[in-house]
């Protein structure tokens, strides 16, 4: 029995798992699968909408549709969104209309400001887009155009990819409490990982990629306002976002880029601090967050090295004075025979410089850390991995294979196994081992007895 359309609808019909399609529809089919499996599966849909900020609780009911047409549709709006979620508390409804594209096809900001307002005019609170673009967060776009218009009306963005890996996670860690919900969304895991649905993760740089590392390869400035550098920018921001889904996967958890608060929620400010880095360092940088492993993963392509490096700081311990004990205390926890390109940078205090050194070296030769600065004790160890990537890192595809092989396996290899150092929990003093040894008479003894 089919559930009666919302009064703000003159058409549209539920998300179908199976939906009627022309063969050549994979957008509207893909989508339909996807919306079908929201409502049907109570974790997936929650898990989705909670990136979103909507809170579903166990009396939530969650109505997908798609092939719908607004009451209040402008006559020149030829064009109809691909879907609707409505989300129903009690009383409340919260709305969004979906717009999708799949494959290659991207999304078009002039299309999604008329979806905008066609929310507005329907009362409709926002709308959300998913393709195979990647944005840091949903409530990032990857459209610059979108962030920077004045419409009220919130857009947000998921990528395909993003909800592969939520169905992933949701299955890997055993989250889903019904079993046929299990099975369903498991096959909406096998589906979006065939090559029919048009699924696929970040896979190029921009061509404006190759002319950045020729102009900085030849000693140029990059211009303050490069359109280069923003295109530049804009993809590794994407790249980055598909890098933790694959480390989500990986390690069954969710990793996430570690950004300010001032990032987080300022795009604008973000690219600004982005641009001032790749211009005066010829940089781009980042740090992924990975739940409970000993520091977030650094990561750092270098336009002037063609290289990229990836590592971890830790504190030294406190409670080793020399340098040739702190060194060993790093050396031990790095197990992987892998030792090609994997340095130990010693952080020094004061105005000291650090130094650096081969890990095969050091485990040779602990003593070469404390050359030239007997005097001194390292606070702070930078495990990395140091590629040279030659022309390969000018290259659009070749740059992104190879950064997506080189972090996972720098996690795995080394920095899943490295634990931060912490005090240990203070002991009872043998000569306090009672109340009695504590009490105000005890105390004013030693007082009276103290000799400094």
């Amino acid at each position: 029995m089919s559930e009666q359309l919302p009064e703000y609808l003159v058409q549209g019909e539920q998300a179908r798992l199976f939906p009627v399609l022309s063969t050549t529809s994979k957008e509207g089919r893909t989508t339909s699968i996807v919306l079908a499996c929201m409502a049907k599966v109570d974790e997936f849909g929650a898990s989705l909408l909670r990136s979103l900020g909507q809170k579903v609780s166990v009396r939530s009911k969650i109505a997908t549709y798609t092939e719908v047409v607004c009451k209040n549709r402008p006559l020149k709006l030829k064009d109809r969104p691909d879907g609707l979620i409505v989300l129903r508390t009690g009383s409340r409804e919260w709305r969004a209309l979906v717009e999708a594209k799949i494959g290659s096809s991207e999304l078009n900001a002039g299309q999604i400001e008329k979806y905008r307002q066609l929310a507005k005019d329907n009362a409709i609170d926002c709308v959300i887009s998913i393709s195979n673009q990647f944005s840091t967060t949903p409530s990032t776009h990857p459209v610059a155009e979108v962030t920077k218009s004045r419409s009220r009306v919130p857009v947000f963005h998921w990528s395909w990819m993003h909800i592969l890996t939520e169905a992933d996670l949701l299955l890997s860690q055993d989250t889903v409490s019904d079993v046929d919900q299990r099975l369903l969304l498991n096959e909406l895991r096998r589906f979006l990982t065939h090559e029919s649905a048009g699924v696929k993760g970040f896979d190029r740089m921009p061509k404006e990629w190759g002319e950045l590392n020729k102009l900085v390869s030849s000693g140029g400035i990059i211009p303050s306002k490069s359109t280069d550098a923003v295109s530049v920018i804009a993809a590794w921001q994407q790249e980055i976002r598909d890098l933790t889904l694959i480390l989500s996967r990986m390690t069954e958890t969710n990793v996430a880029e570690r950004l300010s608060r001032k990032h987080k929620s300022d795009g604008a400010a973000r690219l600004k601090d982005e641009l001032s880095t790749l211009r005066e360092k010829h940089q781009l940088q980042t740090e992924l967050e990975v739940p409970n492993a000993a520091a977030p993963i650094s990561v750092v392509a270098d336009i002037n090295r063609r290289s990229l490096d990836v590592g971890m700081t830790l504190r030294a311990p406190e409670d080793k004075v020399s340098t040739k004990a702190r060194v060993n205390w790093v050396l031990r926890q790095i197990r992987t025979d892998k030792l090609e390109d994997l340095y130990l940078r010693l952080l020094w205090p004061g105005k000291s410089e650090p130094t650096q050194h081969l890990v095969a070296d050091l485990r040779k030769n602990p003593h070469l850390a404390a050359e030239a600065k007997n005097h001194l004790s390292p606070h702070s160890f930078h495990v990395f991995r140091s590629k040279r990537l030659g022309a390969r890192f000018t290259q659009q595809s070749n740059f992104i294979i190879d950064l997506e092989e080189l972090v996972p396996t720098f996690y795995g290899d080394v920095g899943s196994y490295l634990t931060t150092w912490q005090k240990q929990a203070p002991k009872i003093k043998e000569d306090r081992l009672s109340a009695e040894d504590v009490s105000t008479t005890a105390i004013s003894e030693d007082a009276q007895d103290y000799n400094p």
